[in-house]
């Protein structure tokens, strides 16, 4: 009984390192533009909760990871376990980060090209990230469009 109780910690910690670094990479993503938004923590947080974070334990995880991605160098520093992960995970975070690049409206070619090295670095297939941005990037312009449509029928 006491091993059970061993490997169920080394798996809650070891899913507690992943999602630290999952946060740490989106944070990194948010930063990229040099326009580090509300909108975005939002986007993060709630993608930690969506990846198994208690709503608790959010802000400590969310701390922790901010002071990561600040004293990181590379992103390979964030990358290295969540390219182990399985694929529905991969596939959240990189929903993530498409939301929070498109949270401003755009994507520039910083984040572009950020999105191109990280596809290779989480192996993950490049039609699936395409595919993912393209969905993500029409649930913004709907959005936008809906918020542009309020907006002048206000006034």
């Amino acid at each position: 009984m006491f091993n059970i109780s061993n490997k169920e910690e080394n798996k809650d910690e070891k899913n507690s390192n992943l999602n630290k670094k999952a946060a740490s990479l989106l944070i990194h993503a948010a930063k990229i533009d040099e326009n580090y938004t509300e909108k975005e923590k939002e986007i993060i947080k709630k993608t930690l909760i969506d990846l198994g974070v208690l709503k608790d334990n959010v802000d400590k995880v969310f701390s922790e990871a901010e002071m990561a991605e600040k004293d990181a160098n590379q992103i390979l520093d964030f990358t290295r376990e969540i390219k182990n992960a399985d694929e529905k995970f991969k596939v959240k975070i990189v929903e993530s980060l498409w939301n929070i690049i498109f949270s401003d409206g755009s994507s520039d070619m910083y984040e572009s090209n950020f999105m191109r090295r990280l596809t290779g670095l989480i192996y993950l297939d490049n039609k699936i990230v395409g595919d993912i941005k393209e969905k993500i990037k029409k649930d913004h312009n709907k959005w936008h469009i809906l918020l542009m449509i309020n907006v002048s029928s206000a006034s």
